[in-house]
């Protein structure tokens, strides 16, 4: 493989990954909403989340989604419903007291693990992602070479830079969530995200396969 090749790919899936999804948004949602020990467990839950995607896709199941109509609607219902439900939860998610300091604010409690696999399950659980990776990847790969360690460069590649992506995203959350003190301010901030969250589940409902 030439530095050329993998370069591109690199930037290509950079320029990708920048574009906040359902993931990102999740991600940001908990960093605002928990801090900074949220956004290392969602950040753990895309990094597997895009390892099994797109493992999935390697070993075939993007083939067999974008052949099996019922397959494939049944994993995009599931994936578009969790969405919805994620949206609405944090739709009414309460909100801390702006008198209390970053330390011992009264956060909803949420668990570590919960968020990591409410990340992992809105990242692998997407049957659009599988099948993108299933197109994406062969753009960049060369028939005339082994295939194995042409698909482990490029996952790793991929797997890296998601998890900078994320990573950056919930820092940034983070960080701002210090400044948002108000009650006022965290329910709206919870409520665009909520709504954002929703219209992507609303959108995966009514995704289609792309036509052979």
């Amino acid at each position: 493989m030439s530095f050329e090749l993998w370069l591109a790919f690199a930037a290509a899936s950079a320029v990708l990954l920048a574009i906040p999804g359902p993931t990102i948004l999740l991600v940001i949602s908990y960093a605002l909403g928990h801090g900074r020990k949220a956004a290392r467990a969602t950040v753990a839950g895309v990094a597997l989340g895009d390892f099994t995607a797109m493992t999935a896709s390697m070993l075939g199941l993007g083939v067999l989604l974008a052949t099996s109509a019922t397959l494939f609607t049944v994993l995009k219902w599931i994936g578009a419903a969790y969405l919805i439900y994620l949206g609405i939860k944090l739709w009414r998610a309460p909100v801390s007291s702006g008198h209390a300091s970053a330390d011992t604010e009264n956060l909803p409690k949420e668990r570590p693990l919960r968020i990591f696999l409410h990340t992992y399950v809105v990242t692998a659980l997407n049957p659009k992602s599988i099948i993108f990776f299933v197109a994406f990847l062969p753009q960049f790969m060369s028939p005339a070479q082994p295939l194995l360690p042409q698909m482990v460069i490029f996952e790793t590649t991929f797997l890296l830079l998601a998890t900078l992506n994320a990573a950056f995203y919930a820092l940034l959350a983070s960080m701002a969530r210090k400044s948002i003190r108000k009650p006022s301010v965290q329910r709206a901030v919870n409520r665009v995200g909520g709504s954002l969250m929703i219209g992507a589940g609303a959108l995966a409902a009514g995704w289609k396969r792309a036509a052979a």
